[in-house]
């Protein structure tokens, strides 16, 4: 709930209400994307608004506010672009993506030239300079590059192996639940598993041959992985072993009995009592274990709807404003490896969740106006089809009737291309269904390329003010030099108004997220990896992830409901590769080359 309001901002919020500008943010509670417009491969160019200066570089159009601080090429992808637009202070790199890749690489190659008897590089090496038509399509060159020198290489080993509970035990933390996260395997059926319930697992203290089983309670959870005791062990912690709860190894308490499978005490305990029957009859008499059906409805979870080569609009990663047939390559624990049609080899990818707002069904760009790059490929694989409407999330129906969104109003948002950024934005479009086109003010190209698709119930949207009252640093135009940044002397000077507060999303749901959970989370500037991360702050329904071992300049602002964000020990139980935190990673490195 928010504090008393300040006199003086309820004095400001009236004088700007008189000049119809602002309508203020005074909600107590806060809480996307593309496809197929039209048969043209492009849309005609936005108007430009006659006070931005237009800097044309290297096919790529700016409209720059200050005209000061000139041009500046990225030392990790070459792009050559207006500076004040640059990332970070010194202005080096063109997205944070480049800069956390340099960043990565240069002490990859520094610790393997230490381990080798090498002197150490002062760069890592990078992709030949050559202007691109944006920042992601860079990015996602050079990942490409990287995934071929890696599979050539002896001498660099995937990371692999790292112990989430070791991590969580050494440093005390705590994982979020599994039911925080609805679009998982068992997100909506995980019941009330918790402390104090019993299984049956592998005995692993025994010196028999053939394999035997006991009774263990759980000590911890976090996510779907357990921390797990023998029965009888007590307070000794000396066997205790972590244990992914979903894994067919795991069975509810009477399994054994009823399938003739041998339970046999721990030997390090076997002395402890002579009549271990009594002792379980006593100690699991009113305790909990798993649901009969618990195994059957994890295998059920983990069927998924999309099947490879079927066909779908996604965003177009080298141009938000538009979006591209796909194909489905891959499906792992829901998220699919979508291949761009025209991608004859097969390397131009992307990931995303099933239930991520960036993918559609074909047609759908079509039926809102928004825009979409035609395939020029006229021969069909065999086997392709278009993925059925039904399979994709659904958004809420939207009254537009009233009053609505208009172009040029404006508001706050995630900015899709730094996403540790709420910025400054405006509606530049308005289509069909619900939908806006949203430019962030100050960095937009003069074509609309950059502009992103966000639904009007997007929780990635919010109301001019949202930032100030929840006390989160608002991200101003750049090249806006009256700072600090006061909404209503800006929307003054742009002669805009700011979109109504009633027209947000201000539904929070009860998610169960708490500021310093982990958990496993998509590195949405590079969307294949899935990482080591923490809830950092929560606001309503907005989180903050902190990838562990990376600076907070990579920090995320996700929704609770994003279908990008995992419980602990999601990766192992669908088999995705999770990457650990950054110093975990130096440490692999090291002892994969022994």
């Amino acid at each position: 709930q928010p504090s008393t309001p300040d006199p003086r901002r309820t004095t400001e919020r009236k004088r700007q209400d008189s000049f119809g500008m602002f309508d203020g943010y005074d909600s107590c509670s806060e809480e996307s994307t593309s496809s197929s417009s039209s048969d043209d491969s492009e849309d005609e160019v936005p108007s430009i608004p006659a006070s931005l200066p237009i800097i044309k570089n290297n096919g790529q159009v700016y409209t720059y506010p200050d005209g000061k601080a000139g041009m500046a090429t990225c030392e990790m992808c070459g792009m050559v672009g207006v500076r004040d637009a640059f990332y970070s202070k010194t202005k080096r790199f063109c997205s944070v993506s480049c800069s956390r890749s340099y960043s990565s690489n240069s002490k990859k190659a520094s610790i393997l030239a230490r381990l080798q008897g090498k002197p150490p590089t002062k760069k890592a090496k990078v992709l030949q300079k050559q202007p691109l038509m944006a920042k992601l399509a860079a990015y996602a060159q050079y990942q490409a590059s990287q995934q071929q020198n890696q599979a050539k290489s002896k001498s660099v080993i995937p990371v692999e192996g790292f112990d989430w509970g070791r991590y969580i035990c050494s440093n005390n933390l705590v994982g979020a639940p599994v039911s925080c996260f609805k679009h998982v395997p068992m997100g909506t059926c995980w019941g009330d598993l918790a402390e104090g319930v019993r299984v049956e697992v592998l005995n692993s203290d025994t010196s028999l041959s053939t394999k035997v089983y006991w009774i263990a309670g759980v000590v911890k959870l976090a996510g779907f992985k357990a921390l797990l005791r023998y029965e009888g062990f007590d307070n000794d912690t000396s066997r205790d072993f972590w244990c992914n709860l979903c894994i067919p190894e795991v069975h509810p308490v009477g399994w054994c009995a009823s399938s003739g499978r041998p339970l046999v005490p721990p030997k390090s305990i076997q002395h402890k009592y002579s009549n271990w029957k009594a002792f379980l009859v006593k100690r699991l008499t009113g305790a909990k274990t798993l649901p009969p059906d618990f195994a059957s409805k994890v295998h059920e979870n983990l069927q998924f709807p999309f099947k490879k080569l079927m066909r779908v609009e996604v965003v177009d990663k080298t141009h938000l404003c538009r979006t591209r047939v796909a194909l489905v390559e891959q499906v792992i624990g829901g998220r699919l490896k979508l291949v761009y049609e025209e991608s004859m080899d097969g390397s131009d990818d992307f990931w995303c969740h099933m239930y991520s707002p960036l993918i559609h069904f074909i047609g759908w760009s079509r039926s809102i106006g928004h825009r979409f790059k035609r395939s020029d490929v006229s021969k069909k694989i065999d086997g392709q089809m278009d993925a059925p409407p039904q399979l994709f999330a659904k958004v809420k129906d939207v009254d537009q009737s009233g009053e609505w969104y208009k172009d040029g109003m404006k508001l706050e948002a995630i900015d899709p291309l730094n996403l540790s950024a709420i910025c400054v934005a405006t509606v530049r479009k308005v289509l069909a269904d619900g939908y806006l086109m949203i430019g962030i003010d100050g960095s937009e190209a003069a074509d609309g390329s950059d502009w992103f698709c966000y639904h009007s119930t997007s929780p990635s949207i919010f109301p001019a003010g949202f930032c100030e009252i929840n006390n989160i640093e608002l991200t101003p135009p750049r090249g806006y030099t009256k700072l600090p940044f006061k909404w209503f002397d800006y929307l003054r000077e742009m002669a805009s108004i700011a979109a109504p507060v009633k027209l947000f999303n201000k539904e929070v749901p009860n998610h169960g997220f708490r500021q310093g959970m982990k958990l496993e989370a998509v590195d949405l500037m590079e969307p294949r990896l899935v990482c080591v991360a923490t809830v950092t702050r929560v606001v309503h329904r907005l989180l903050r992830i902190h990838f562990d071992g990376w600076e907070d300049e990579y920090d995320q602002w996700v929704d609770c409901e994003s279908p990008d964000l995992y419980p602990v020990g999601w990766c192992q139980l669908t088999g995705y590769l999770l990457q650990p935190p950054a110093a975990q990673s130096k440490i692999q490195v090291h002892s994969s080359i022994r």
